[in-house]
C-alpha cells in the first residue's frame, strides 16, 4: 500500500501541479494574444483541466483527512465544508471582480488592439462593459456558470470559479453516494449523469461559450477523485482506479475536443499518478520520480503553488494592456516570438508580485476567517 494520509496532511508534488497549472493558462493566454503558438503549452484550456484534476483529488484528500472529525453523514460537516471553500475563494474574486469591472472599457479597447492587429473576430462588447446589477449579483453569487448569457461576461477568465464552487455545491451529495455504492460503480454513475444532462443540454439548444456548467467538467473533477480515492489502497486496486480515471478524461466533452487534446489529457492523468503512486512502479521508474516529486514540493514550488490562483485571476488584466502597448508601439517590426517573450518577461513579474500581496492581505485572512468560523469547540465539562 501506498500509506499517504496515515504519513501526511499534504502532498508536496501538487504544490507544483498547481503552480504549473497556473503558469500553463498564463503562457497560453500569452501566445494567444500575441500570435505566436506552440501546440499543447498554448492550449490554457488544458491548464484550466489540470487545475480542474487537482481540485477534485484535493477535496476528497482533505475529506478523507477529516472524516473521523468531520463525516459526510453530519449536515454540520457539510456546512463547515461549504464556509471554508467560500472564505478560501470569495475574498480574492470579489476584489478582483470590482476591479475588473471598473478597468472593463480599458481592457475591452486593449483587446480590441490586439484583436485587430491578429486580424482575428473582435470579442463581444459585453464581455468587458457589463456592468449591469444582474450580471453582477449572479457572479457576487457564483451562479452566473449557470446562465449561458453570463459565464462568460467579464475581463476575468472566472467562468472556472463558478465551476469550482458548483462542484463545491454538489461535493458532500457525491461522497455520500461514493460511501453508498463505493468509489467504482459511483464514479462511473456520476460522470454518467453528468454526461447525460450535458447531452440534454446540448440536444436543448442551450450552448455555454465556456464549459462553465459542472455536467460539462464532471468527468475531469470525478477523475481526480477517483485518484484520491485511490490513496491507501493496494497497488492492483489504485490501477484499477487510474484506469477508470483514464476513460473518464477520454469522454469527448467540456470545450472543443480534439484527438490531441484527449492525448494530453490522458498524459496529465499519468503523470499525476506517476507523481504520487511512484511507489506502485518499479524500481527503476519509482525513484527518479519519487525525486521528481520531492523537487514538486520544494519551498519555490510550495510557493508557487499558493499564488496560483491570484495568478489565475490576475494575469490577464495585467496582460492585454501590456500586450496592446507592445502592439502599438513595435507593430511588425518585431516578430510574433519576440512579442510573447517581451509579454511574458513584462506580465509575469508584475503578476505574481501582486498576486503575492492578494494572498497575504486577502486570501490568507480570508482563510483565517473560515477557520474560525468552522473551529469546533469542545463541549463543556
Amino acid at each position: 500500500m501506498v500509506d499517504i494520509l496515515a504519513s501526511s496532511s499534504r502532498i508536496g508534488s501538487l504544490d507544483g501541479l498547481r503552480g504549473l497549472a497556473a503558469l500553463w493558462v498564463l503562457v497560453g493566454h500569452a501566445m494567444l494574444l500575441t500570435g505566436w503558438h506552440l501546440p499543447l503549452i498554448g492550449d490554457p484550456d488544458l491548464g484550466v483541466d489540470l487545475f480542474i484534476m487537482l481540485s477534485g483529488f484535493l477535496m476528497v484528500f482533505h475529506y478523507q483527512l477529516r472524516e473521523n472529525k468531520e463525516p459526510w453523514g453530519d449536515v454540520s460537516t457539510w456546512s463547515s465544508f461549504w464556509t471554508r471553500r467560500f472564505f478560501r475563494i470569495a475574498p480574492l474574486y470579489y476584489v478582483m471582480l470590482a476591479i475588473a469591472i471598473a478597468l472593463g472599457p480599458l481592457i475591452f479597447e486593449s483587446r480590441m488592439t490586439i484583436d485587430h492587429f491578429l486580424n482575428v473576430t473582435p470579442q463581444m462588447p459585453e464581455r468587458y462593459l457589463d456592468g449591469s446589477l444582474e450580471n453582477i449579483l449572479l457572479h457576487v453569487s457564483f451562479l452566473f456558470g449557470l446562465s449561458p448569457g453570463h459565464a462568460f461576461r467579464t475581463p476575468l477568465p472566472d467562468w472556472s470559479i463558478s465551476l469550482e464552487m458548483q462542484f463545491y455545491a454538489v461535493l458532500p451529495f457525491l461522497m455520500l453516494f461514493v460511501q453508498r455504492l463505493g468509489w467504482l460503480r459511483a464514479s462511473v454513475g456520476i460522470v454518467v449523469l453528468g454526461v447525460a444532462i450535458a447531452t440534454a443540454v446540448r440536444v436543448a439548444g442551450i450552448n455555454f461559450p465556456m464549459p462553465a456548467f459542472l455536467p460539462l467538467k464532471m468527468h475531469v473533477f470525478a477523475a481526480g477523485m477517483l485518484l484520491a480515492g485511490a490513496l491507501n489502497v493496494r497497488r492492483e486496486r489504485a490501477l484499477l482506479h487510474y484506469a477508470l480515471a483514464l476513460a473518464f478524461v477520454a469522454v469527448p466533452i467540456g470545450g472543443g475536443m480534439t484527438v490531441l487534446r484527449e492525448i494530453v489529457r490522458l498524459g496529465l492523468v499519468t503523470a499525476f499518478f506517476a507523481l504520487i503512486f511512484h511507489a506502485h512502479l518499479p524500481r527503476q521508474l519509482a525513484n527518479p520520480l519519487n525525486r521528481i516529486s520531492e523537487f514538486m514540493g520544494n519551498r519555490f514550488c510550495h510557493e508557487l503553488g499558493e499564488l496560483s490562483f491570484g495568478a489565475y485571476l490576475i494575469h490577464l488584466l495585467i496582460m492585454q494592456p501590456v500586450i496592446a502597448e507592445l502592439m502599438q508601439a513595435y507593430g511588425h517590426s518585431i516578430s510574433n516570438f519576440q512579442r510573447f517573450l517581451l509579454s511574458i518577461a513584462i506580465t509575469i513579474p508584475i503578476t505574481y508580485a501582486l498576486s503575492a500581496i492578494g494572498h497575504r492581505f486577502i486570501e490568507m485572512q480570508g482563510q483565517k476567517i473560515g477557520r474560525a468560523l468552522t473551529k469546533r469547540r469542545a463541549p463543556a465539562v
